[in-house]
């Protein structure tokens, strides 16, 4: 390799060694390339592709936060960013990062075809596991400590009526009552069962543009549903074609998806909480 090489011609270097799946090459021609023009943000992106490639995730989000520095509306810095983070389980940045992605995307009227799309839907399924972890472990701490706090009093109660000389029939009352305390605080809880059990919503109720559960669901003639509104916005705003398919699609092509309108209708019928989704 030459070492006059430029800037540029480094960069162009790098990205045939990624083609060609050499990745630590490519790494050490971006970082030349880096070394000759550090306000390139393009080559900060790719070489934090290569590093996502080798799975060195927070070399990863190190480049792409710089090459997001230099230019914040760098698609591909917020795509990479996204994945390496929804990698190391931050799953409430890597939400924000590759919504950001998509939006982007859509204003500069790029193609990537489903790939931030279908991440961005991972992501946002593991953000939901997660607060949905985070909640149940809550209820469970909630429920033993309410479950200690009536039998200490039960304790403190008892020892108090036996230091006391009172009757064996008042101290058994006081231990009935307060195991019946604890039998309705079950209760309480097991009438919540279905709201504490894991909650998720099927990803085939979710638009594949917003990735939120479909209210209006249409189908195009690849076969592919969307929420109306979404499908709508993307052909107005961004062009006539359908955006996983990229073929030719216009407004009077979509068709309403009246069966998976039944099915989201009845889901949301059995599950309030999933209107929060």
């Amino acid at each position: 390799m030459k070492s006059d090489m430029t800037a540029e011609e480094m960069k162009n270097q790098g990205n045939k060694l990624f083609s060609a799946r050499k990745y630590e090459d490519a790494i050490a021609c971006y970082s030349k390339a880096i070394i000759r023009k550090p306000s390139s943000a393009t080559y900060f992106s790719n070489r934090a592709l290569c590093y996502v490639k080798l799975r060195q995730w927070e070399l990863a989000c190190q480049d792409c936060r710089r090459a997001l520095d230099l230019d914040p509306s760098s698609v591909k810095g917020h795509f990479f960013l996204g994945n390496a983070l929804l990698e190391l389980e931050n799953y409430e940045e890597a939400v924000r990062c590759l919504q950001r992605a998509s939006d982007l995307a859509k204003e500069q009227r790029l193609n990537f075809g489903d790939d931030i799309a279908s991440l961005l839907r991972v992501a946002r399924k593991q953000r939901w596991q997660q607060h949905e972890e985070r909640r149940l472990m809550q209820e469970i701490e909630l429920l033993s400590y309410l479950t200690q706090l009536i039998m200490k009093d039960k304790e403190e109660k008892v020892l108090k009526l036996v230091s006391e000389g009172t009757k064996q029939s008042e101290v058994d009352r006081v231990e009935s009552l307060h195991e019946k305390h604890i039998s309705e605080l079950n209760g309480v809880f097991a009438k919540a069962d279905e709201r504490r059990r894991r909650r998720e919503v099927p990803d085939y109720l979710c638009g594949k543009i917003s990735f939120e559960i479909m209210r209006d669901p249409v189908i195009t003639p690849s076969g592919i549903t969307y929420d109306r509104r979404d499908i709508e916005e993307h052909l107005q705003r961004v062009g006539h074609f359908d955006p996983v398919t990229r073929t030719p699609l216009t407004l009077d092509q979509l068709v309403p998806n009246l069966a998976l309108k039944e099915v989201i209708d009845a889901f949301l019928a059995e599950n309030e909480w999933a209107h929060d989704y």
